[in-house]
């Protein structure tokens, strides 16, 4: 395995529309972010007020890569609701039945892919590039690749011999795969990690591209309120349609919302409020009846 840290040039260009496709990942059932995700799927839950499978699909249109004939979103689970905020943006595959995991999600749109290299971001990966989007980021992925390896974006890890880490990094959100790994993927279940990441690893076809930007894997609570606090800029990001007459300290409010108490550190969705008495500290609430410790 090689890798590569950070840029290797100074400007990024797009992406080739012609050979190069992305699928964004949005169809699991986000169960270590639960009871959040009784309510959204994990790729519509709002980081800084902007659902991530939004974030998501800005990140590859900075790259060129955009509608149907060149994104595709997989979804099941609470997969209407993925299905109306996708709206006409891009391809969708709707799964029967329960997810099918990152690599039967692939398989399932081969059809579509038809030939292409495909670039795969997960929905619930929170990147935030130290330079405007393009960037530095996931573009370095597609820079002088030679249509053939495997590259993952990664980060170094703490432990470099940990289980889950690729020559001492982890993964952080996006790989590139070509087609001749692609054209093979059963739509069942299974993950690209063993139907397609080892191998190629094994194979000496996997390359890591390194990431130098902030990642927050925003699978837990903890997880998702610092994804949260991160995208507030250490402020707090508050919806202009949102009403706010108590106080509010490092905290993200969102559209409609109704804050009449204090809150610290904390999320409050869309729509939902806060009453004259509660002081609300890491925590995300949701409606008026859920309240979600970040611990």
């Amino acid at each position: 395995m090689t890798r590569s840290e950070g840029a290797p040039t100074g400007s990024w260009p797009a992406a080739p529309s012609a050979g190069i496709c992305a699928v964004v990942l949005a169809a699991g059932e986000g169960t270590r972010l639960r009871p959040l995700t009784e309510r959204l799927p994990k790729a519509l839950c709002p980081v800084g007020n902007v659902p991530l499978l939004d974030r998501a699909l800005a990140r590859l249109a900075g790259l060129g890569l955009s509608g149907p004939a060149t994104v595709a979103v997989n979804a099941c689970y609470l997969g209407d609701q993925v299905v109306e905020q996708v709206g006409d943006r891009a391809h969708l595959s709707v799964e029967p039945g329960s997810p099918l995991g990152t690599a039967g999600g692939v398989g399932r749109l081969r059809d579509w892919i038809d030939g292409r290299g495909v670039l795969v971001g997960n929905a619930d990966a929170y990147l935030s590039d130290p330079a405007a989007p393009p960037g530095p980021d996931i573009a370095a992925l597609l820079d002088g690749w030679d249509g053939d390896s495997v590259r993952l974006l990664g980060q170094p890890a703490g432990d470099p011999a940990a289980p889950g880490t690729f020559d001492g990094h982890v993964f952080t959100g996006f790989s590139l795969l070509p087609w001749r790994l692609v054209r093979d993927l059963p739509a069942t279940f299974g993950d690209l990690v063993r139907a397609v990441w080892r191998p190629a690893e094994a194979a000496g076809r996997l390359d890591v591209v390194g990431y130098p930007g902030t990642f927050i894997d925003t699978g837990t609570p903890a997880d998702y309120l610092a994804a949260n606090l991160h995208a507030a800029g250490g402020d707090s990001l508050i919806d202009p349609t949102a009403t706010v007459t108590g106080h509010c300290h490092r905290s993200v409010v969102g559209a409609g919302a109704t804050v009449r108490g204090t809150v610290s550190r904390s999320v409050v969705w869309p729509n939902a409020s806060v009453g004259d008495e509660e002081h609300l500290r890491d925590v995300i609430r949701v409606g008026v009846d859920l309240t979600v410790p970040a611990a």
